[in-house]
């Protein structure tokens, strides 16, 4: 119930941003069926903000029509840019079970009054008047000029039977979207944790360019080795780029090496600060190298009905190089918005933008791979302003984008590709650090549980990321499962060693488990992966990590008693006798044993040798 959990406290928070006035969101602590009417409220507030990009609590609350004399309808929008209207209807369940397992009533939907309520009926049935978010969303509807341009869609957040899925749109009267619970933490959950609110295929921008800009720009065609290219350069305003950084974040940075909170840690962010609050004048122009962006369309027009004036529209914009500029652009915009100060520190200050058009005819489709490999190559030549590390070249790639899904999907927990990838949802108190997975620390579980305990901790972080070596070291897709039980396994072993950090006569708990927890961890793990055998039950999952990690722990300090005297440790473990007490002692370097190349064979011959009476281990599995 992990996913749910995460779900329950992204509405707690989502709540939290109600102004106080507003008591249907705070209920008091002892009322359970207040709590569970907030918390269902904010469930339509999470996908309003997820699929339309509503930000601000009040944007959304407006159209939230939720309560008494409703017509069945829980939540609307209406979309001017592609012209649909989205009626909502919204089932949350109080605990996960339920929320995973039961099915929207059909007599629900057969509540919504959506015939009546397009045809601009005031009042149900019943001659009862409608409530007046009701009555506003008709009057909404009927100021369009052009309706019958216009499409009406149903969204369904609820589960519904498979037999009735097919019967939804008669009982709706328009076509409806399901939302199941799968659906929703796909598409709701992890994109509102992980700053990707929109789907990348849905975006379009618009950019205004100002008087001094418009008319004046470089359109060039490139042959390449897959595709020709078009570039279109020219100067725009820096608010505009700021704007969409703002609201996008990393939905427009799928194909940039790093995530949009990434780039917080970077000191070029004080000089680009600096070149806009700083100077009134437009110096940041010529400081600054400006933005590549990727676009599958892009149109330019100075015929745009304003004089000096011209439009450049590009459709699923991503950023691949300048996310730097952006990020900064962006938070200077976010900050003077929450102090409601002025944004005059952007005028007449402009960036250059470069976007790279992919022609493409239905004659001559391009494999998605080799535009990504372009895309690499682009991103790599272009990306020479701030250091960008072997793990963040590899972040796009399949396998660990495939990793992620499948980790959220079965576990819950979030995969970090990318550096600062989940900053939003830890900074929204969506959800706490121990849900996030560091993908060099998986990266040497992996390495340990595929027999190279030893390369998996000397490794270097550069080393372990190389093209050839994420693809041999990460697991397949239908082997996450025990991979993650190997992870959860390091999990615990820090839980162990936190008992013994105020014992200062004992740190690590090296009383009990010599050497293991200091420097042994990620050999530890190897071993508990294979005993794990087909023990999958993810019901039991966290019991039996726990029992087999304390299995396989106990059984440690035996371990470093046995490496000990093989012949093969010599340069680890030096005997000599001491001349006073003519004692043997043995003088022990762990530290560079668990780096050590003999170290996989000793884990194999030791725990091989143990008689299992549990039947879980086989040193060939």
């Amino acid at each position: 119930m992990s996913k749910y959990l995460t779900l329950v406290n992204i509405l707690d928070e989502l709540r939290k941003e109600a102004p106080i006035e507003y008591k249907r969101y705070y209920p008091s602590e002892r009322d359970d069926e207040g709590l569970n009417k907030a918390r269902s409220r904010a469930f339509i507030h999470l996908f309003l903000k997820v699929k339309f990009g509503l930000l601000q609590f009040s944007d959304r609350e407006n159209y939230i029509t939720d309560g008494t004399n409703d017509g069945g309808v829980d939540g609307y929008f209406i979309d001017d840019e592609n012209k649909r209207i989205y009626f909502i209807q919204s089932k949350f369940r109080n605990n996960g079970e339920n929320f995973e397992n039961i099915n929207i009533e059909l007599e629900e939907l057969l509540k919504m009054d959506l015939d009546r309520i397009t045809k601009g009926e005031f009042q149900d049935e019943k001659g009862i008047d409608y409530n007046e978010k009701i009555k506003k969303l008709i009057q909404t509807i009927q100021a369009i000029s052009d309706k019958p341009k216009w499409k009406e869609i149903v969204i369904i957040l609820a589960n519904v039977k498979d037999k009735y899925k097919d019967k939804i749109s008669a009982l709706t009267v328009f076509p409806a979207e399901i939302y199941n619970y799968e659906h929703v933490y796909r598409e709701l959950v992890f994109p509102v944790v992980s700053g990707t609110f929109y789907n990348p295929n849905e975006l379009k921008i618009t950019i205004n360019v100002n008087s001094k800009s418009a008319g004046n720009r470089i359109d060039y065609y490139v042959d390449t080795s897959i595709r020709e290219c078009n570039i279109t350069a020219l100067f725009i305003p820096t608010i505009e780029i700021a704007k969409i950084l703002y609201k996008y974040k990393n939905s427009i940075l799928k194909f940039n090496p790093r995530s949009y909170l990434d780039f917080a840690k970077s000191s070029v962010n004080k000089k680009i600060q600096n070149s806009i609050i700083a100077i009134s004048t437009n110096e940041f122009a010529l400081y600054n190298n400006g933005i590549t962006m990727l676009s599958d369309n892009t149109f330019y027009s100075d015929r745009v009905g304003k004089k000096n004036e011209a439009e450049l529209i590009v459709t699923n914009p991503q950023i691949i190089n300048g996310g730097q500029t952006a990020f900064t652009l962006s938070r200077i915009y976010e900050d003077k918005l929450k102090n409601k100060e002025s944004l005059d520190v952007f005028n007449n200050k402009e960036v250059l933008l470069k976007v790279i058009t992919f022609s493409e005819d239905e004659e001559n489709i391009v494999s998605e791979e080799s535009r990504l490999e372009l895309i690499e190559a682009i991103s790599k030549a272009t990306n020479d302003q701030t250091e960008v590390t072997e793990a963040d070249r590899r972040s796009n790639e399949k396998i660990q984008i495939e990793l992620q899904d499948e980790l959220f999907k079965i576990f819950g927990y979030f995969y970090e590709r990318k550096r600062g990838e989940f900053g939003d949802g830890l900074r929204n108190k969506y959800i706490d650090r121990s849900k996030i997975i560091d993908r060099e620390i998986f990266l040497r579980i992996c390495l340990s549980i595929k027999n190279n305990a030893g390369q998996a901790r000397r490794a270097s972080s550069k080393q372990l990321f190389k093209k050839e070596s994420i693809n041999s070291i990460l697991p397949s897709k239908e082997e996450v499962i025990k991979y993650f039980f190997g992870y959860k396994s390091f999990e615990y072993l820090n839980e162990v060693q936190r008992k013994y950090e105020k014992d200062s006569n004992n740190r690590f708990g090296q009383a009990q488990y010599g050497y293991g927890l200091r420097y042994g961890k990620i050999a530890i793990i190897g071993v508990v992966s294979r005993y794990y055998g087909n023990k999958n039950n993810l019901d039991q999952f966290d019991a039996n990590v726990k029992e087999i990690t304390e299995f396989v722990l106990n059984k440690w300090f035996d371990f470093e008693e046995y490496v000990k005297i093989q012949p093969e440790n010599f340069l680890y473990f030096r005997k000599y006798t001491d001349q006073e007490t003519g004692q043997e002692i043995i003088e022990v370097n762990f530290d560079n044993y668990y780096k050590g190349r003999t170290l996989s064979k000793d884990l194999i011959n030791f725990f091989s040798a143990i008689h299992d009476q549990k039947n879980l281990f086989d040193p060939k599995d």
